[in-house]
């Protein structure tokens, strides 16, 4: 299958920034709102983005962090590119993406499937469970569509990653149903009823009656 990829952008727009060293807080921040929104760093303080109306929206927020932690900032259109160097600058936002699908393929593969062969293994199908890995699940994909959204040159695993998300949706599945069968079972079982009855000893009152009184 192909990598789903809208139109690529062909202008690029570069944010030249400072913020006070201290506190390290708002540096740390600016820095990691930048990456989310798929920032790539030429040199420290100065990245590159797509120039399109997404980005510039979702840079707003982050200028004004920049201006309310005492720094500055400066947003550079660049003119069309030479061949070469358009080149480049897509590899590097090519290479980013592709990391991050890697990252999510590692998930799936090594955390996920593993913990679910793991409970299989122990026999734990609970709905706690199920309901745990399934949380784990949505995760992954919630990351997959953020990382879908900032792949504008179309990252050549995105369909790897998205293969291991059906199959781990399949898996997700399978465990979901047998949970459904073992928690049915033992609804019915005759174990499980005799545990809902209150069982009592011969000659027990029952709450709130009077115990006959025997003659001697």
């Amino acid at each position: 299958m192909s990598t789903v990829v809208a139109s690529q952008p062909t202008r690029f727009v570069v944010l030249v920034y400072r913020v006070p060293p201290k506190p390290t807080a708002n540096r740390v921040y600016v820095w990691r709102m930048l990456k989310k929104v798929g920032a790539v760093y030429l040199q420290q303080s100065v990245c590159v983005f797509p120039q399109n109306a997404r980005v510039a929206r979702d840079l707003q927020p982050i200028l004004r962090k920049i201006e309310e932690s005492a720094g500055e900032y400066h947003v550079l259109p660049l003119r069309k590119l030479p061949p070469d160097e358009q080149q480049k600058l897509t590899a590097q936002f090519v290479e980013q993406t592709a990391r991050h699908y890697a990252e999510i393929i590692e998930n799936c593969e090594v955390d996920f499937v593993k913990e679910i062969e793991f409970e299989t293994f122990r026999q734990n199908f609970t709905y706690e469970e199920a309901e745990e890995i399934r949380s784990e699940y949505e995760k992954v994909c919630a990351w997959f569509a953020r990382v879908r959204e900032r792949d504008w040159f179309g990252a050549p695993n995105q369909q790897d990653a998205r293969t291991w998300l059906d199959r781990c949706a399949t898996l997700l599945e399978e465990f979901e149903g047998r949970v459904f069968e073992m928690q049915a079972s033992e609804a019915g079982s005759p174990a499980q009823t005799a545990r809902r009855r209150r069982r009592r000893p011969a000659g027990a009152v029952r709450p709130g009656t009077v115990s006959p009184v025997h003659e001697a």
